[in-house]
């Protein structure tokens, strides 16, 4: 049985267009269509015919299946979320993206009072970390400094940055980590 909604292609044909820095005008001109058919057509205003649809993808080199694909979206709810060992002591750590993803890694660490990522610096097999405080205080340690981070400070650096870290509260302390690309997919 067919949908009785619309199929929002226009999204996708703005959003690549500005992707590639296209303006209206460029692909109008490459494709021999108005400016105002193209607005209508990415503002899902009208729809155009199959080998009108066919020249903008060609136009935008966007394969024309990529229209009509799902979402990729996965919700991970932290109570479901599966935990994780990625070497802390006194540490419950949770995977908050999907185990497939490998374009980026969130985790949520719980640190108990004592809590560390052991004796000896380490790093992450990605080109970025960040760390966020929730709550509580996190002392990173590198080769030549130490940052302490307060519920609401983010640090940014790179993974393959030697590094370890300490609870740095008296009590417990959450964070959220953030790997691009992810440091560790179940995929495989």
């Amino acid at each position: 049985m067919p949908s009785s909604q619309r199929l929002a292609i226009g999204a996708k044909l703005r959003t690549t267009r500005r992707a590639q820095n296209l303006t209206i005008e460029q692909v109008a001109q490459a494709t021999g269509l108005t400016k105002g058919f193209i607005s209508r057509v990415e503002r899902d205003e009208t729809s155009p015919s199959v080998a009108t649809l066919l020249m903008l993808c060609e136009v935008l080199s966007l394969p024309v299946g990529r229209l009509f694909e799902a979402p990729d979206r996965e919700v991970v709810r932290l109570a479901d979320a599966p935990r994780v060992n990625m070497g802390g002591v006194g540490v419950v750590e949770r995977m908050l993206t999907a185990r497939a993803e490998s374009r980026v890694q969130l985790l949520r660490s719980h640190l108990e009072p004592g809590a560390s990522g052991g004796p000896d610096l380490y790093t992450i097999n990605s080109e970025t970390e960040v760390v966020h405080v929730l709550t509580g205080a996190l002392r990173l340690h590198f080769v030549t400094e130490q940052i302490v981070l307060e519920a609401g400070d983010t640090l940014t650096f790179a993974g393959r940055d030697p590094h370890t870290w300490t609870n740095a509260a008296d009590g417990p302390t959450d964070v959220v980590w953030i790997m691009s690309p992810a440091a560790w997919s179940g995929s495989s």
